[in-house]
């Protein structure tokens, strides 16, 4: 099992920038594939990135392509969201996942609690 929790949201005005951390707890942290998530208000959950056990692959959704990066340090045990250029359709909950497959593997297993970021126009 792992833990997660999520940190780093907030209040911004668009075209500004967050980083948001993803702390994890429990087995191996290497041996976990981390994705971010948003959920929109009144809307579904979305993909937003994922990042591969070494850190060497990452991937993005179309929206936040270009804008936002995800890094990790597995020494500590972290991983990262760094978003730049906020937009206010940015505006969700966010949360960090994991699970021990490869990066491209959608069902995750482990989920945070969610950080909540706001965009103000």
């Amino acid at each position: 099992q792992v833990q997660l929790v999520e940190s780093g949201g907030g209040l911004v005005q668009a075209g500004g920038s967050l980083r948001l951390s993803c702390a994890a707890s429990g087995q191996t942290f290497s041996s976990f594939t981390v994705g971010w998530f948003r959920q929109p208000p009144g809307k579904e959950r979305e993909f937003v990135a994922a990042i591969s056990r070494s850190g060497g692959t990452t991937y993005y959704a179309d929206s936040v392509k270009g804008r936002f990066t995800t890094s990790r340090d597995n020494a500590k045990n972290t991983v990262f969201l760094q978003m730049d250029s906020l937009k206010p359709e940015d505006t969700a909950n966010y949360y960090c996942a994991a699970h021990s497959r490869h990066i491209y593997y959608m069902s995750y297993d482990y989920w945070g609690q969610g950080t909540q970021v706001t965009v103000s126009s």
